[in-house]
């Protein structure tokens, strides 16, 4: 049962864009249309994942077995550029136009605070691996449910009749603000 309350938590009642504000430079970038949000989602949530089961290990046994916790950031920076080359290799591989229609923002991921902010999250929260794990799922399903949502309502903004000192960044950043306070409303449902 506190697998699914930390999965839900971390997406849905502490989501990383909207309650944290981490990601918004992918969240804004790639929210254009639904098939690359989701994509980028995906991708991000394999990384996020990933990331906070190893950096779990890498925190407890090697970085506090040897009496090093100041190099945490270093490490987790490290593990979390190694997953995002895996991850990029392995889209460019697979499926070419995906991989264009990433471009730069696929190899951003590594410089994405979300997932660095997971993986302190995760060591301040004192979750064990398995419960690491389950944070780094929700915390990436979470990032794909913003994105997509963004995505959306962007794709019908370009039908819509939006006054001309709207348009753009003012109109995204008001729709993104307008998402915060709606998942807001689910703060105080769990504490974990």
């Amino acid at each position: 049962m506190k697998l699914i309350l930390i999965f839900l938590s971390a997406s849905l009642v502490n989501n990383f864009v909207f309650t944290y504000f981490l990601g918004i430079c992918p969240f804004v970038g790639m929210s254009k249309r639904v098939e690359t949000a989701i994509s980028m989602g995906m991708a991000t949530t394999f990384v996020m994942t990933l990331t906070g089961g190893i950096t779990w290990l890498i925190e407890t046994y090697i970085l506090n077995y040897f009496g090093v916790p100041y190099l945490r950031y270093v490490a987790f920076i490290i593990v979390i550029a190694s997953l995002v080359q895996f991850v990029e290799m392995y889209i460019r591989k697979t499926s070419p136009n995906l991989y264009k229609t990433l471009g730069i923002f696929l190899p951003l991921i590594t410089t994405n605070c979300a997932v660095l902010g997971l993986a302190l999250f995760a060591i301040l929260r004192d979750y064990n691996f398995i419960e690491s794990l389950a944070y780094g799922f929700g915390a990436g399903v979470g990032f794909t449910i913003a994105i997509t949502i963004m995505a959306g309502i962007r794709e019908e903004l370009r039908f819509s009749d939006v006054p001309k000192a709207m348009q753009g960044p003012a109109i995204t950043l008001m729709v993104a603000g307008l998402l915060a306070l709606a998942f807001m409303g689910f703060s105080g449902f769990l504490t974990i």
